[in-house]
């Protein structure tokens, strides 16, 4: 199931099977994106709704005229600085993308991964490729093979083993309302970086029946666990005397609270590192049997506002 060999992810994807595969963010649910029989496959698999679109994956820019069309300046722009990489870009489609990949919508999502394997396979297909993330739906996305074969079992042919995901949570969304940008989500990519190319850029008003974008509902990325997002981590853990706690902190640990299965993302304080860690830190702490799991809420800046809306949607509501 689990493999390193892009030869046989590439047949299964030419026989419209489905294949996990590694990108830099998350691992993601690949097949043909001109397979309407693939696509309804990758719905099926991860019990995903049909109003919420996919994400298209293509080799390179060169490849984007084939998917979108009438795509503004800032948008080749943003390409051309943030491609190959963890930037997704919502577009007006081709005709020919269905409008399954697109939950029916007139702009389809599009984006170069940027992994040495799955660029290698992608090279390989004469079609991109439609992969959300390899989770059930609104489940903690993957970051390593593992993570999937976890989530699937025998489900999956191929798994291809690309390693730990380098930035671990999903990439920034960025559509457009009048060839101006738009933020849909917050990713791997700080909005200020992209601002850098694109000036100013507004945050989308989501609407959870009728998602503009992939990643956006409301419930999302989250444990089975009940999970809860705070400026105060010890008061809040007052409220759970005698349960069984998890704690998921940016830099320092809770003293004195031994008891509490303690989670750090990054003890140096680092963003990126945090970044990384994140979902693989909730995969472990949801697999401890806890009554709770308790999350720091970060500073809001940079990666910080990735982190915390991706813990946003994971709380209990």
């Amino acid at each position: 199931m689990i493999t390193i060999d892009v030869d046989k992810a590439k047949v299964a994807l030419i026989n419209d099977q489905i294949v996990a595969i590694p990108t830099e963010t998350v691992y993601g649910l690949a097949g043909n994106a001109y397979s309407e029989s693939a696509i309804k496959k990758i719905f099926q698999l991860k019990n995903r709704p049909f109003y919420n679109p996919l994400i298209v994956h293509i080799k390179d820019t060169s490849f984007l005229s084939k998917v979108a069309k009438d795509v503004p300046d800032i948008a080749l722009k943003l390409a051309e600085k943030f491609w190959p990489g963890p930037l997704t870009l919502v577009l007006k489609k081709q005709p020919h993308i269905s409008d399954l990949v697109t939950a029916g919508k007139a702009t389809v999502a599009i984006r170069v991964p940027n992994h040495p394997v799955t660029l290698s396979l992608l090279e390989r297909l004469e079609f991109p490729l439609a992969a959300p993330s390899a989770n059930p739906f609104s489940s903690i996305s993957p970051t390593t093979a593992l993570h999937v074969a976890n989530y699937f079992g025998a489900s999956l042919d191929v798994i291809l083993d690309g390693g730990a995901c380098e930035r671990g949570v999903e990439s920034t969304i960025i559509g457009f309302e009048n060839n101006q940008p738009i933020l849909f989500r917050h990713g791997s990519i700080p909005l200020e970086e992209i601002e850098k190319i694109a000036g100013t850029i507004t945050v989308a008003i989501n609407d959870d029946s009728k998602p503009n974008a992939p990643g956006m509902l409301s419930r999302h990325y989250a444990p089975t666990t009940d999970t809860y997002l705070t400026d105060n981590v010890t008061d809040l853990m007052q409220s759970f005397d005698g349960k069984k706690v998890g704690l998921l902190l940016f830099k320092n640990e809770i003293l004195n609270k031994k008891n509490a299965i303690q989670e750090v993302l990054s003890k140096n304080g680092d963003f990126k590192e945090a970044t990384k860690n994140l979902y693989a830190a909730l995969h472990r702490l949801d697999k401890r049997n806890l009554d709770v799991i308790i999350a720091e809420k970060f500073p809001n800046e940079g990666l910080g506002k990735t982190i915390n809306d991706r813990l946003q949607r994971a709380i209990k509501k």
